[in-house]
This record gives C-alpha cells, sequence and structure tokens, in this order.
C-alpha cells in the first residue's frame, strides 16, 4: 500500500497554497518526486515568479524528508535555472522553461501562451542588401534590397532569444513601434498575408562573447539555434530567419509517430 505525505506550502506573493507529496513506496527517488511537483508547478503557474518557496528544515519536516533530499531536489531546479538561492532571502522561482512546439507559431505567441509576458527591444530595422543566403531563400538576387528585423525577445524582463529575420521589401510596412507591441507573424497577418508553411532547421552551438552580453549568458553557454523559411498561402517566402536561444530558458517540443 502506498504512504504518502502531504506539505501546502504558501508561496510567497501568491497566497494559494500548493500541495506537495512523496510516496515512499515508489521506486523513483524522493528528491525527484518533490523536484517534478515544484517544477510542474513552475510551468503551471502555481509557483509564480518572484514565489519564495520558504524554509527547507520546515519543508523537510512536512513532508519527513531529510534536509539534504529537500535540499537535493531544490538543487535540481536551481541547476535547470528555475530557481535561485537569495542568501537572506531563501530560494525564489526564477523563470519557467519555455517548451516550444514545432509547429508555424511565433515566439511571441508562444511566450503569450505560456504565460510568460512577452517584450521587445528592436536592435534594427532597416533595408540592407541581401546576402547571398537570404537572396536564395527569398528568391531575390544577392545585393538586391531587403528588410533586416533584429530583435531581442524578453520574458519576465529576461532575454530569451535573438531573432533576426529577412523579409521582401514590399511585403508589408513595419515600424519599430509595431514590431515592441507585438509579434511579425502577427502583423503579417493583420496585413492579410496568409502564412502557409515553414521549413525549419533546429541545432546548437557555443554562445560567442556578444551573443553572451544580449542574452545574459557566459561566453560559451550553449545556444540553440534555428534557422526557418516562411511561405505564404501562394508558395512566395516571406521571411528568412535566423534565431538563437537560452538553452537554460527554452526547449523545441517533438511529437514523433510511429510509422506503420
Amino acid at each position: 500500500m502506498a504512504t504518502c505525505r502531504y506539505a501546502p506550502i504558501v508561496p510567497s506573493p501568491d497566497p494559494a497554497p500548493l500541495r506537495l507529496s512523496v510516496d515512499r513506496s515508489s521506486p523513483v527517488p524522493l528528491y525527484f518526486q518533490l523536484a517534478q511537483q515544484l517544477e510542474s508547478a513552475i510551468e503551471t503557474g502555481g509557483l509564480a515568479p518572484g514565489s519564495l518557496l520558504g524554509n527547507e528544515i520546515e519543508l523537510a519536516g512536512r513532508l519527513g524528508l531529510s534536509r539534504p533530499t529537500v535540499r537535493q531536489a531544490i538543487q535540481s531546479l536551481v541547476d535547470k535555472g528555475l530557481m535561485v538561492r537569495r542568501r537572506g532571502v531563501g530560494t525564489q522561482v526564477v523563470h519557467s522553461q519555455v517548451k516550444r512546439p514545432l509547429e508555424l507559431s511565433s515566439l511571441y505567441d508562444d511566450l503569450l501562451a505560456a504565460g510568460q509576458r512577452p517584450a521587445t527591444r528592436v536592435l534594427r530595422n532597416s533595408v540592407a542588401p541581401a546576402s547571398a543566403q537570404a537572396a536564395a531563400t527569398l528568391g531575390v538576387p544577392e545585393g538586391s534590397e531587403v528588410v533586416v528585423v533584429e530583435r531581442l525577445r524578453l520574458a519576465h524582463g529576461e532575454p530569451m532569444a535573438h531573432l533576426t529575420n529577412h523579409l521582401p521589401p514590399d511585403l508589408l510596412p513595419l515600424s519599430t513601434a509595431d514590431l515592441e507591441a507585438t509579434g511579425l507573424y502577427r502583423l503579417m497577418r493583420g496585413a492579410g498575408i496568409t502564412l502557409h508553411s515553414a521549413q525549419q532547421t533546429v541545432g546548437a552551438r557555443a554562445a560567442t562573447a556578444e551573443e553572451g552580453r544580449l542574452l545574459a549568458e557566459p561566453e560559451g553557454a550553449p545556444l540553440l539555434t534555428m534557422q526557418r523559411t516562411t511561405y505564404d498561402a501562394k508558395g512566395r517566402a516571406v521571411e528568412f530567419g535566423s534565431h538563437i536561444y537560452r538553452a537554460s530558458r527554452y526547449a523545441f517540443e517533438f511529437r514523433l509517430l510511429v510509422r506503420t
């Protein structure tokens, strides 16, 4: 028979109690059970950014666990970047990792759906000669004019991704104010552009010093990379994007089906 211990937590500033439990009859290690429940609470908003977890000794007593077990569970979330230990304050929730499905959606919309309060800082919005790669992707002559949009996407005030997009010059008017107010795909749809499909490549590499400065990561930190070409309903390439994401804050989700 499973034996469980329950402990209500009242995270600050959210007054709603959070119930945690451990099952001693389960083969899953106790620290991992606790860590999974805390991570789930962070992802679903039960523990919002800024919430204080409380005293480790008190939590251990409520759950009937040793302090090292509770410390190991919390440390695993600190290592993932979901929590931080602050001297004189305690353990505080920093943020949840954004898990983005591989579908034709924008980072802005995905952050909104995850309750992450997206914001945008436009670093560049200008016309420039098309590079060989951008020209080949957009189907324009190399060196011809294209619109280059470079943005830093933030969530809860922290940088999440550095986004660079190349677009045909006659596609739609893009003001810096509009780009800071909403997502690029929303602006496209608002201009009557029907997004139909995309070709996307996902990779990873180490951050350069400049990328680390922009994304608040040390030089050499792991980054996720994505290149995407988006097509409208007529098959025209309307966007070539080259983006980098903080691996500590961001993940791509795949749904895999068995081929029969």
